[in-house]
């Protein structure tokens, strides 16, 4: 898989946060044509994005676009101008409905926002759906909707947390955790990425470029992960060179899968290391 660290939430009614996306350090753009943008600016939005897209981004920059949901009055329009300037995905807010995403396979790849209860209840169809590439967690909209309460360790989302990570690994999806809104909380930001990325996310979403340094650290392998990583494989192919089936590292035992995570750790090192831009200071408010 790419490379998908962070993923970025640009308004999508705003030509100068459109043109500075371009140059931020995320390796996901999200254009956002749904939440962030009020009901008066939705079609304004509709032809900024088409035209940013026409412009086009670096080449190393994935760029999808969330769509407002196809029961609203922009739904059908924001389809239709998609399927003409083809982003690398399309985001469907509040997937719920298996039949509305089999209907979406148009060439295009789809990513599913899970943030309703219904959505969380039929995760295993929705993730099996041809065309589907991603799922996204809609934290703030799922919170809502169970009633439940922000609090610093999710303890009201974790069964969903969970479950959706589960169900991108059974069908070989990307998967991304939801925002942090509070964007000038640093520390909390950096716990809720640490805890994001233990429960097996590959990246999270933000909304405020000033996030990004902090998700890209904190979902990239560590200098001491690195480190391990290569003594692990040296340890595994000095005892296979013996002609044994297991090897010793650091009083534990070492197997096939331990080999499998320290080449993972290794690949994804790599990845970050062939990123390796430096972009204009992100701190700065959109």
């Amino acid at each position: 898989m790419p490379l998908r660290r962070s993923a970025l939430y640009v308004p999508g009614d705003k030509p100068r946060a459109l043109e500075k996306a371009r140059a931020l350090n995320a390796d996901l753009l999200i254009l956002d044509l749904e939440d962030a943008v009020a009901p008066e600016y939705k079609v304004a939005a509709r032809e900024q994005v088409r035209e940013a897209l026409r412009q086009g981004f670096p080449r190393d920059r994935e760029v999808l676009v969330r769509l407002n949901a196809l029961s609203t009055l922009w739904g059908d329009d924001d389809l239709q101008m998609l399927l003409g300037a083809a982003p690398h995905g399309i985001v469907l807010p509040k997937a719920e409905d298996p039949a509305e995403v089999r209907s979406l396979n148009l060439g295009i790849p789809l990513w599913l926002t899970i943030e309703t209860p219904r959505g969380v209840l039929r995760l295993e169809e929705l993730a099996a759906v041809r065309g589907v590439a991603g799922l996204v967690m809609g934290t703030s909209d799922l919170v809502r909707e169970l009633r439940a309460r922000h609090t610093p360790g999710r303890e009201g989302l974790l069964f969903a947390l969970s479950k959706t990570v589960t169900c991108a690994r059974a069908f070989g999806l990307t998967v991304l955790d939801g925002v942090y809104l509070d964007f000038r909380d640093q520390e909390g930001f950096a716990r809720a990425c640490a805890q994001g990325r233990d429960l097996g996310f590959d990246g999270k979403t933000v909304i405020h470029p000033g996030q990004l340094e902090t998700v890209n650290r904190v979902f990239a392998p560590s200098a001491g992960e690195v480190q391990r990583a290569r003594e692990v494989l040296s340890a595994w192919q000095d005892a296979r060179a013996e002609g044994k089936s297991v090897a010793v590292y650091a009083g534990q035992l070492i197997e096939q899968l331990h080999v499998s995570e320290a080449q993972e750790v290794l690949r994804l090192a790599a990845e970050v290391a062939a990123r390796g831009v430096h972009e204009r200071d992100s701190s700065e408010q959109f």
